[in-house]
């Protein structure tokens, strides 16, 4: 296995991801964390209260694996919004340390996983997924969100290989909402690839741009103005994807 489906490749990413994110927390003043973060409604507290609330929640999603017993991610949607709103009110050191030792004790949580726990089953927000799956979810949250925290940093910044298979997985996510039309993507340049969203024909528009252009596209971070369309019409405007 390789790329997306390979456990060690997507921890990889994981881990560089949480380091890129401290990285750019040290950029940011106290009074900054109060200031609106890339994401409507959210300050840059709110963010990253939220990454450390994620990370605990994949932390239950291991135990689960590791235990059998079911241990929901969140005790609930409304919990979970309450505990983001109650943690931007915080400092900003204790916001910062909150991310960094959430951070760490999801990295303690995968080192304790035995062997035969990744072949399990659990459930996040009414979704089933291998409990494997979960390292690619800390891998997007902390790229993605870094992207959010507005202080400089882009989808360029994702490992290549990483950026390729976030494009393809939010392709699929929104073919499956029927929120594109049939079309074919190509990213060109390095890294360069190629998908097709839902089933295109031969009259189906081709979408160009860049692999970091086409995220930023998928993920609802930007309208799409850098992309192209082969039959000239403006791409369509998406909502957030995680």
């Amino acid at each position: 296995m390789t790329g997306r489906d390979d456990p060690a490749t997507t921890l990889a990413w994981a881990k560089d991801g949480a380091e890129h994110l401290r990285g750019l927390m040290g950029r940011l003043g106290g009074d900054t964390l109060a200031m609106p973060s890339g994401l409507p409604g959210w300050t840059r507290a709110h963010l990253l209260s939220h990454v450390a609330r994620n990370a605990d929640a994949l932390v239950n999603l291991l135990e689960w694996a590791r235990t059998g017993t079911r241990v929901p991610a969140y005790a609930g949607e409304g919990r979970r919004d309450a505990d983001i709103d109650a943690g931007a009110k915080r400092s900003a050191a204790e916001i910062r340390a909150d991310v960094v030792a959430s951070s760490d004790r999801l990295a303690d949580a995968v080192r304790s996983m035995p062997a035969d726990a990744w072949s399990a089953t659990v459930e996040i927000r009414g979704h089933r997924i291998p409990v494997t799956d979960v390292l690619w979810l800390r891998a997007v949250e902390t790229w993605v969100h870094a992207v959010d925290l507005d202080v400089g940093a882009s989808f360029t910044d994702l490992p290549q290989p990483m950026l390729l298979a976030l494009v393809g997985e939010a392709a699929a996510a929104r073919a499956e909402r029927a929120e594109l039309p049939a079309a074919v993507l190509v990213a060109t340049g390095e890294p360069a690839g190629r998908w097709s969203v839902g089933e295109p024909d031969a009259d189906a528009p081709e979408i160009t741009g860049t692999a970091a252009e086409l995220a930023e596209w998928l993920t609802g971070r930007s309208r799409g103005r850098h992309l192209r369309r082969s039959d000239g019409v403006r791409p369509t405007q998406l909502g957030r994807w995680r």
